[in-house]
């Protein structure tokens, strides 16, 4: 089931009980993707290193 299926069965079932509906699929994904970029500006990335002492491989 992909996203839009899914919204719309959410939909269907908040239309039975009377709730509202719930927002469509992405629509919050500009604003996580604009903080993320801002988290990543403020807090950059560091290499971690291994018990060895050296830098692993991937980063982690």
């Amino acid at each position: 089931m992909d996203a839009i299926q899914q919204h719309m069965l959410d939909t269907y079932r908040a239309a039975q009980l009377a709730e509202p509906a719930p927002p469509p699929p992405g629509r919050h994904d500009r604003t996580t993707l604009r903080d993320l970029y801002r988290h990543w500006l403020t807090h950059p990335p560091t290499r971690r290193t291994g018990p060895s002492g050296k830098p692993s491989p991937s980063g982690v």
